[in-house]
């Protein structure tokens, strides 16, 4: 850590990736300042340069390890959102057999149950494939 304890780099989060800045606050106006040096797509990888900047080796390696623990921690949230989807599942059967009305449930079978055909199919045919590959 540079600039009085704050990282180098500040990554401001967008749908695909990152708009990547340089930390700055050793100016002479003791103020913090963010300079945009980048635009990451996580999706593709691609690194572009903003503007006329050239990106330092330091710039390249922090924006490369950004982009692997960031791939890391979405991968890990796709893994805890179906874990939660699975828990979900049990309480919506919980629900379901003990809570719901005539009415609610004419209102969500249908969909539960296509839902659950296209998930099982899919499962199984990963399973199979693995199995068979």
């Amino acid at each position: 850590m540079t600039n009085g304890g704050l990282p180098p780099y500040y990554f401001r989060v967008k749908d695909n990736g990152a708009l990547v800045f340089r930390v700055d606050a050793e100016n002479r106006q003791r103020r913090l300042e963010l300079d945009q040096i980048a635009t990451v797509n996580i999706n593709n990888g691609q690194v572009k340069p903003q503007g006329d900047t050239l990106l330092t080796p330091d710039d390249e390696a922090a924006i490369a390890a950004w982009m692997e623990a960031r791939t890391a921690e979405l991968a890990a949230r796709d893994v805890d959102d179906i874990l939660r989807a699975v828990d979900h599942l049990n309480l919506t059967a919980h629900w379901a057999q003990s809570r719901a009305t005539e009415d609610q449930l004419d209102m969500v079978t249908d969909r539960l149950l296509m839902a659950m055909h296209d998930l099982r199919t899919v499962l199984v045919k990963k399973r199979a494939d693995k199995l068979l590959g």
